[in-house]
């Protein structure tokens, strides 16, 4: 079956034209058993999209997720895996399916995907989440461990310094054979868990197109990222607006999509051409109460590949990468702060750690005012923003600025 390509027709069947042992990812979002007929009219109400999800029996939907599952498993890779997205409504028949098919040792996770919507208050708890179950085929699976930032609540020492178990069982920080502190290697952040925090698409988001059920492309980025690499090969059975053949297209994966709705397809395949993709304010700037840095200084921190750290006035962030072996403190220059006082704050925060590269992100235009001067190490960078300004400043003063070197080095004074 050739790539890259929407295809209508009944999923099992089209599934049964895939050869054997050839893709390394099945996603597949099924009707959810909820007895209803789903539509949705996209933003013009030019166009009404449906979909019917009722069964006669939970038995006769169960034969339907079963049979998809069986010709999933036998075009999977052996390093491939499947990713069953479902609600409360089937989730625990699903994964007794699941099981059977693939073996219970093969499962890995039941992914939460947790957002906040809108509804009008009924009896009983509002529906915020929907669960998706992530089996492989074989243990050979792929896997790409992904990473997210620090929670706001972490310590700059929780981050630094290396840990290990007492005799009691108890978490300490470990030392060296003097007492002192030993720091931990390089970190790229906590390894990704089983509860996204992923909005829902919102009715005004760009990428909304009016399908009912239509899921985010950040979800199906995240998902695709988890257990493919570029080039590889992602098959949804019930594809519907065509998200994940999106979201592979935007990460240079191949495709193939199945629905049978013909509706669904030319939906899925307009999407292609367009490439429409929302992002996230909530993802970008942050959920938790205790974050304390501005989006431009996470924007900051975002460009230099940089951690942020919070509840530390000396120290914003943490280059992911360390310098000839240890990590390199991040400070932004406040608004209302001085060159001086930045570095101060810097270089009190960084007492005791033996950093062998310190960076002072400058982001207003002042120099060194003290009389006397004083002794660092730290390097300065202007930020992006201040470098623009000083670019135009000077072509507009016909004197050509140069580009080549973004900082310098405060001198040590004797």
């Amino acid at each position: 079956m050739e790539t890259n390509k929407i295809y209508h027709g009944n999923c099992v069947e089209k599934l049964k034209e895939i050869e054997a042992n050839k893709v390394d990812l099945i996603y597949f979002d099924p009707p959810f058993f909820t007895q209803c007929k789903h539509s949705l009219t996209n933003k013009d109400n030019s166009k009404t999209y449906a979909f019917d999800d009722k069964y006669n029996s939970i038995e006769e939907y169960l034969t339907l997720v079963e049979n998809v599952l069986e010709q999933s498993k036998r075009v999977l890779k052996n390093t491939g895996s499947v990713f069953l997205h479902c609600d409360k409504t089937a989730s625990h028949n699903i994964r007794v399916l699941m099981d059977t098919v693939f073996g219970r040792e093969n499962f890995h996770s039941e992914i939460i995907w947790s957002y906040k919507r809108w509804s009008n208050a009924k009896k009983g708890l509002l529906n915020a989440h929907q669960v998706i179950f992530f089996y492989s085929k074989t243990q050979d699976f792929k896997f790409n461990t992904l990473y997210t930032d620090y929670s706001a609540t972490t310590n700059l020492d929780q981050i630094l310094q290396d840990r290990e178990r007492d005799e009691n069982g108890k978490s300490v920080y470990k030392k060296d054979e003097n007492g002192n502190v030993i720091l931990g290697k390089e970190k790229k952040g906590v390894p990704l868990s089983d509860v996204w925090e992923i909005p829902y698409l919102n009715p005004k988001a760009k990428e909304r197109t009016g399908y009912p059920t239509q899921k985010p492309v950040l979800l199906l980025n995240q998902i695709l990222n988890i257990v493919t690499d570029e080039g590889d090969l992602v098959v949804d059975p019930f594809c519907g607006s065509g998200t994940t053949c999106v979201s592979a297209k935007s990460l240079k994966r191949q495709f193939i999509g199945i629905d049978i709705s013909q509706d669904a397809v030319e939906l899925a395949n307009s999407r292609l051409q367009e490439m429409v993709i929302s992002e996230s304010n909530l993802l970008n700037k942050g959920t938790n109460e205790y974050q304390e840095k501005t989006e431009k200084e996470l924007t900051i921190l975002q460009n230099i590949n940089a951690f942020p750290v919070q509840r530390n006035s000396g120290i914003d962030g943490l280059l992911k990468d360390h310098f000839e072996g240890m990590p390199v403190p991040v400070k932004i220059q406040g608004e209302y702060e001085t060159i001086e006082d930045a570095i101060e704050k810097l270089e009190k925060a960084s007492y005791g750690k033996d950093y062998k590269m310190k960076i002072l992100i400058q982001t207003r235009e002042t120099g060194i005012s003290r009389l006397f001067g004083f002794e660092s190490d730290v390097t300065i960078i202007k930020s992006l923003e201040l470098q623009t300004k000083d670019l135009i400043k000077k072509n507009n003063e016909g004197i050509t600025a140069p580009t080549q070197k973004a900082g310098f080095r405060v001198p040590k004074t004797v």
